[in-house]
């Protein structure tokens, strides 16, 4: 298995690097879009990312228009904000009508545009233009985009596609419950942008991937499914392969094994593309320094400068303090939130079997669209904890279904055709997840209800829809579910909802965790606990390399334990991978 080398990417001016959430999709674009700058090339690195990690890989603050980065000659960023593209697609839909109508019909556009559909829609605008901005193009050798978690990076490159079909089929002009008024006249930008990323000699696809086995599945769903939109000039780079491990070290040892069980086990359709890996480095890939060793040549430095800071030891708790704590304080939601690939699954479930053992009666569920619950538990019936998954496709179909048969019978033949219309709009399947969220919720009158959330970008859109969602339905369907008018409120009162945030104990994941608490707490709710998930310090491994990057964790433990958390557990890396009830049991001894 070759080293990944950005010189391997020829002359192709688009690429996208995606994977499952934690993979080092960032670091992966950042090193790569440095190195093409080092080589004399004019370089533009744009996140799409609602979580985006840029700013914090670059050490500066970013905005929706490229900037340059500070000693790298060549090289620009940026980010597309959705919030802040969603507020100037809002203000160009608006604008122009503020002082010229009634003050209730511009209250009554700005609630139709609040919703997350706007925000997408206002996202994939900008992704548009710079697809098809010949500026930019002439500019830049090299466009490289440092997309979302796997599941909102297929919404976003399947958007082309399915706003192109659904303004073909169009025979009405388009609705879409508002936020896609107008957009006929940007018909012919689209079909440009689907003929950019179909073309192989224009557009890459960089599937990133840990040596492990969810995210190379993850990979491996990714790459069939963009296959099937036809973008099918991709690799593979597995971020992260452990180079040589220490005899006699057991955590160095199942590190390395692990890996290589994952490696030899790739998936069949992986196999049939290239495959590349990177080195896995026990630092932080945040600076420029840092970024350019990623794709050096020279031996991996274990050199810490953190190995004597003390640590907190006194603030930090274990997993069954966590329990204990929501156990005793009778919460009926909890939900566990964080960036993609923190182990958010792991912590639902270990939270879940340990409520169960104390006899409560808990049900599981997932709002990520690349959930993990199946892989977490055999099949089987479990006396006091159940299972389920919202899943997009299916929830999108039902809903459509239940709209058509509350309305059908009331609608003439063209009515019944333009409401078909909407509901095949791309913007339905927010609502019907949404939907499906506030019935969930719904069931801890009866029940714990143990939430593993989406990455953090799409939470944050799922829970500001709550406030403005119930009004756009009671508008275009009369029908507001009690499920819906009382989530945000329930959310908001902590004898009800508690939330413990989960991170690893590095730089990129515990800023991403900050301003999720941030964000959060605009919101009303405040997170409970911080979860330190996967730490290799609290393994006492020996070898070396796995040292350095133990003694790293120190910095992150103690940020999060002094400054940011009212509460901090930690759970440790574990040598084996741990599946099922029985074994999740383990964590909570």
């Amino acid at each position: 298995m070759l080293k990944f080398q950005p010189s391997q990417i020829g002359q192709i001016p688009f690429l996208f690097f995606t994977g499952k959430g934690g993979v080092g999709k960032t670091s992966t674009a950042c090193a790569t879009a440095v190195s093409l700058a080092d080589e004399g090339k004019n370089v533009l690195i744009v996140s799409t990312d609602p979580a985006s990690n840029l700013q914090d890989v670059f050490g500066m603050e970013l905005t929706n228009k490229p900037q340059p980065i500070k000693g790298v000659k060549g090289l620009y960023a940026c980010n597309l904000d959705p919030e802040e593209a969603a507020e100037a697609y809002r203000e160009k839909m608006i604008g122009p009508y503020r002082g010229k109508l009634p003050e209730v019909a511009v209250n009554q556009m700005e609630e139709q545009l609040s919703g997350a559909c706007t925000v997408e829609i206002a996202a994939f605008d900008e992704f548009t233009s710079i697809l098809s901005n010949e500026e930019f193009i002439q500019k830049f050798d090299h466009i490289l985009f440092d997309t979302a978690p796997t599941g909102h990076t297929l919404r976003l490159l399947q958007l082309p596609t399915a706003w192109n079909g659904y303004l073909e089929e169009s025979t009405h002009g388009v609705s879409c419950l508002g936020p896609l008024a107008g957009l006929n006249e940007k018909k012919d930008m689209y079909a440009r942008t689907v003929d950019v990323l179909s073309n192989p000699d224009k557009t890459k696809l960089v599937l990133v991937s840990r040596p492990d086995t969810s995210s190379l599945k993850e990979a491996e769903r990714a790459s069939d499914e963009l296959n099937d939109i036809g973008l099918q000039n991709q690799c593979l780079v597995i971020n992260g392969v452990f180079q040589e491990k220490t005899e006699g070290d057991p955590v160095s040892e199942a590190f390395y094994q692990r890996q290589q069980k994952a490696i030899a086990q790739i998936p069949s359709l992986l196999r049939e593309i290239e495959i590349y890996m990177l080195p896995y480095v026990p630092y932080s890939l945040t600076g420029v320094s840092n970024i350019r060793t990623l794709f050096a040549d020279h031996q991996i430095s274990t050199k810490d400068q953190q190995h004597e800071l003390p640590l907190q030891q006194s603030k930090l708790d274990n997993v069954q303090a966590v329990i204990d704590d929501f156990s005793a304080s009778r919460a009926r939601i909890i939900l566990t939130m964080g960036k993609g690939g923190v182990g958010k699954t792991t912590a639902a479930s270990i939270l879940a079997v340990g409520l169960a053992e104390k006899g409560h009666q808990v049900h599981l569920t997932t709002t990520d669209p690349a959930a993990h619950l199946d892989d977490m538990f055999q099949k089987g019936e479990l006396e006091r904890l159940t299972f389920s998954r919202i899943d997009p496709k299916f929830e999108v179909e039902a809903y459509k279904r239940k709209m058509i048969a509350a309305a059908g019978p009331y609608l003439d033949d063209e009515a019944l055709a333009y409401l078909e219309e909407d509901l095949n709009s791309p913007c339905t399947e927010e609502i019907a997840v949404f939907r499906a969220f506030a019935e969930v919720v719904d069931r801890s009158k009866n029940e714990i209800v143990i939430i593993d959330t989406a990455p953090t970008g799409h939470t944050l859109l799922l829970l500001d829809a709550a406030q403005s969602y119930h009004k756009e339905l009671e508008r275009t369907t009369g029908e507001v579910p009690e499920s819906v008018k009382e989530l945000l409120p329930r959310l908001r009162n902590p004898r009800e909802t508690s939330v413990a945030i989960v991170t690893l104990a590095e730089a990129t994941p515990v800023f991403e965790a900050k301003r999720l608490q941030e964000d959060l707490k605009r919101a009303e709710i405040e997170p409970k606990w911080w979860i330190i998930n996967q730490s290799l310090y609290a393994t006492h491994t020996k070898d070396p390399i796995l040292t350095s990057k133990a003694f790293s964790e120190k910095t992150w433990i103690n940020k999060v334990s002094e400054e940011l958390a009212s509460k901090t557990a930690l759970i440790p890396w574990e040598p084996q991978e741990k599946f099922g009830y029985e074994q999740l049991k383990e964590y909570i001894k």
